[in-house]
């Protein structure tokens, strides 16, 4: 007999290499971007609420400023005259820093200090090419590029220099984008200023109809309160808390340096984790304030609550 054929069985789909799929889980977890930040949100909301909530109880309406031609010809001008003082390719970064200043991507410096005594660790007991799966499973490109130095057994010196000049590189970078918007809040209000001058001319033609020309002295005023509070309400603050998250990002990667130059030393783990401590001073002492506040509380509301009766 002819022997029964067996039934063709797929072939199994080849598993793609763990180092693989953690990279792109922790890309996809980056791209998801962080939490809203709630300085930011509640300060527009405090300082909107405070400027037209003066506005109403002077006995104004909200109606009375918004005007879409105000409006156009300050942002309109505003970012054209930023876009002639800027690189495109700055223009770029500084829109992607914009979307920070609206998410909370601080990063947790304690976790970081955890990973890098880990790597530390793990380099002490099977040396430093067993970091190469580390560095290529990790989505920070910084991180990345500071372990494979070490796996590949770099200069101490060399190292440091390496990393600090793109340390520099990306603090300069980051500054430039900070300073897109100090340019607009800088031009924004002299914007403003042409925007009434404008209405002004258009007042100024119908002087015989002197119902007309007080209300269009003030509709001309708007676009002056357009430009300087988009100045001071969003282009400033956000200049600031750029830089403030430029700084941040600095002292993170400062603590990479530190703790691959502790690797290629041979330094104990122990003492890496010494060096590394101060940048999570202050991180450390809010999250202790926080767990005390806590507890303070807790045993607040247990006095409060009566104890059982004993049968």
């Amino acid at each position: 007999m002819a022997e029964e054929a067996k039934p063709s069985t797929p072939p199994a789909k080849a598993k793609e290499p763990r180092e693989a799929t953690d990279v792109k889980g922790a890309k996809a977890q980056k791209a998801s971007g962080g939490k809203p930040d709630l300085a930011t949100l509640l300060g527009l909301v405090l300082a909107l609420g405070g400027i037209l909530g003066g506005l109403i109880i002077e006995g104004g309406k909200i109606k009375d400023i918004l005007q879409f031609t105000a409006a156009m010809i300050v942002l309109g001008g505003t970012i054209g005259a930023v876009m002639i003082a800027t690189p495109m390719r700055v223009l770029k970064g500084a829109m992607h820093r914009l979307i920070g200043v609206f998410l909370d991507k601080t990063p947790s410096f304690s976790n970081l200090i955890e990973n890098l005594v880990g790597y530390a660790t793990k380099a002490r007991k099977g040396g430093l090419v067993g970091l190469e799966e580390d560095a290529m499973a990790t989505p920070d490109p910084f991180l990345q590029k500071a372990l494979m130095l070490v796996v590949d057994g770099t200069d101490l010196q060399e190292l440091r220099t390496m990393l600090e000049i793109d340390i520099t590189l990306d603090e300069h970078h980051g500054e430039a984008e900070a300073k897109v918007f100090e340019s607009a809040g800088g031009f924004s209000p002299t914007i403003g200023i042409i925007g009434a001058v404008l209405g002004l001319i258009q007042v100024m033609k119908n002087l015989a109809n002197i119902d007309e020309v007080g209300h269009g002295i003030a509709v001309s005023f708007v676009a002056t309160v357009y430009g300087v509070g988009a100045a001071n309400l969003l282009f400033l603050p956000a200049a600031a808390k750029i830089k403030a998250s430029i700084q941040l990002e600095t002292q993170r990667k400062e603590m990479i340096l530190e703790a691959a130059s502790g690797i290629i030393e041979g330094l104990n783990p122990k003492i890496i984790r010494a060096k590394l401590a101060g940048y999570a001073q202050n991180e450390s002492v809010k999250a202790k304030k926080t767990k005390e506040k806590t507890a303070d509380t807790k045993a607040k509301v247990d006095q409060k609550i009566p104890a059982p009766a004993k049968a």
